[in-house]
């Protein structure tokens, strides 16, 4: 157990060190002039126009939320398109390694149909978006 627990400990420890390092280093030779336009918030590079923290109207994050929703959801089709490449003959040699490591009564025709079943709930999902006026900027 102890021979586990050293380098742990000794890779947290110098993970420590070297974090208060470059604070400790940062504080005593960096610069300590304040003025009005170091304290303003950035924006861009452009002036702030008003406060940081007014309200934002509710359909900007609906539209944020539907956008992550939708682009984390294709994301899963990314590993889905390499297998399924690679399964088609391009590479035999990495066909015959994902042909034995995929598990016993999984074919090509079951993984389509679930993926389709999966772009046909996202397609279900824009609908229902689209309906509730989700995209419609007023």
């Amino acid at each position: 157990m102890d021979d586990i627990l050293l380098p742990i400990l000794i890779f947290a420890a110098c993970a420590t060190a070297v974090s208060l390092g470059m604070l400790g280093v940062a504080s005593i030779l960096g610069p300590r002039r304040q003025s009005a336009v170091k304290s303003m918030p950035y924006e861009s590079g452009m002036d702030p126009i008003h406060d940081a923290h007014r309200k934002f109207d509710v359909r900007f994050h609906l539209v944020a939320i539907a956008f992550l929703v939708f682009d984390v959801e294709l994301l899963f089709l990314y590993p889905w398109a390499v297998a399924s490449k690679h399964a088609s003959g391009i590479d035999a040699a990495v066909q015959q390694a994902s042909l034995a490591a995929q598990p016993l009564g999984y074919s090509r025709g079951l993984v389509f149909a679930e993926v389709m079943v999966f772009i046909g709930l996202l397609a279900l999902g824009f609908v229902y978006a689209w309906r509730k006026g989700v995209f419609q900027w007023r």
